[in-house]
């Protein structure tokens, strides 16, 4: 993840700061609402924030049967997302197009750096017992470790939910400080589960605290909870971001992940991130979609477009 801007170290924990949060529901709602109806880009800009987007995707398959020859179908798409015949009709014929990284399991790590050499796309590889974070801390640890060594350049960590739902923030900071001295010098983008926490004050809790421990992201969601991203969660999470950058002038990226599937989606997204935290989160240093499905209809988006027709499904092969 290369980016301009000096890397979040970390601060010590301020539980003044923790527990003085207050969430007003109902203006997160209208800010929302908002959000939702406005169309978000004017015809002549959606091809550029189609493309941005793609370039923002986390192309992830973090599924039971996950085999070396999916990794590199997967990669194979990350490295061309948009097929070149596409890319030539919007004047962008050689650009380098590719998403922002590829998400897979520890063990598949190898396979997709194999996959991927040359390309300058980074790995990310959950750990720390995703998705529910449950195993003990020592074996969370080495599996970070093991996906740093194995070549993961960014290492999505979960947090123990239980934490933040008995207020132990004192636990989940430390632990967090452990993750992030295993990861290195790979980025740690916190997974918070927000489908499992309780309220949205407890998600900006949990949001400042994970920053305060050295966070480089903190993201939504493993997509493996029963609510995923959404955007009230969202906006809580970037509200936490701008204080914090506010704070302590550390800029912390931002992943919402699972359930967003299609461009309409993406680009409410994005307009939350310019609107919240300006031009800079709207970049893949900065900001990241969880994804697996999102890219397919990016490209149909993009492809009508250009031609002002959908195209049949088979025309666009996921791999």
């Amino acid at each position: 993840m290369s980016s301009n801007h000096t890397r979040n170290p970390g601060t010590p924990l301020d539980l003044d700061w923790v527990m003085g949060a207050h969430i007003n529901k109902s203006a997160v709602e209208r800010r929302v609402e908002t959000l939702q109806k406005r169309r978000t880009v004017k015809k002549d800009w959606q091809a550029a924030w189609l493309l941005r987007a793609v370039t923002c995707i986390d192309l992830t398959t973090l599924a039971g049967d996950d085999t070396p020859g999916r990794v590199q179908r997967l990669c194979a798409k990350a490295r061309q997302p948009i097929r070149p015949d596409m890319l030539e009709r919007l004047g962008l014929a050689g650009e380098p197009i590719h998403v922002g990284a590829v998400c897979v399991y520890p063990n598949r790590v190898a396979d997709a750096v194999h996959a991927l050499q040359g390309s300058g796309i980074p790995v990310a590889s959950v750990a720390t017992g995703f998705p529910a974070g449950q195993t003990p801390l020592p074996q969370r640890i080495a599996e970070i470790e093991q996906a740093v060594e194995a070549g993961a350049k960014e290492i999505d960590v979960v947090i123990a939910r239980n934490y933040v739902l008995t207020g132990d923030w004192k636990a989940m900071y430390d632990e967090l400080q452990q993750f992030r001295e295993a990861c290195g010098d790979a980025h740690m983008k916190t997974i918070l589960a927000t489908g499992d926490l309780g309220t949205l004050k407890q998600v900006y809790q949990a949001s400042l605290v994970a920053m305060m421990a050295g966070s480089d992201f903190i993201k939504t969601s493993t997509g493996k909870e029963s609510v995923n991203a959404t955007l009230e969660v969202s906006l809580v999470m970037t509200r936490a971001i701008r204080e914090y950058v506010d704070r302590f002038g550390y800029k912390i990226g931002f992943k919402p992940a699972g359930g967003i599937s299609s461009a309409k989606q993406a680009m409410a997204w994005q307009s939350l991130m310019k609107e919240e935290l300006g031009d800079e989160w709207l970049k893949n240093d900065l900001f990241r979609f969880g994804a697996s499905s999102l890219l397919t209809d990016l490209e149909r988006q993009l492809y009508h477009f250009i031609t002002g027709r959908y195209a049949a499904k088979h025309h666009m092969p996921m791999g």
